[in-house]
């Protein structure tokens, strides 16, 4: 009695530039994300301290304008 043998080949390939393309567009918006909510919080902080936009953008322009 003989055995017979089978042998297989699998080939697998990943596309790894994929991959790292799919990382930094997640990178990047996850920060763009991050810069925003703390330019809108910076913003919101302001208004109240001030006492609303209008007085915000006139301490804005006497700011820099150096009055």
């Amino acid at each position: 009695m003989t055995a017979a043998t089978t042998r297989t080949r699998v080939q697998s390939t990943v596309n790894t530039q994929a991959e790292v393309s799919k990382g930094a567009v997640v990178s990047m918006a996850a920060a763009g994300a991050v810069v925003g909510l703390w330019a809108f919080a910076s913003l919101a902080s302001a208004m109240v301290m001030t006492g609303g936009p209008i007085a915000l953008a006139k301490a804005w322009f006497g700011a820099v304008l150096g009055m």
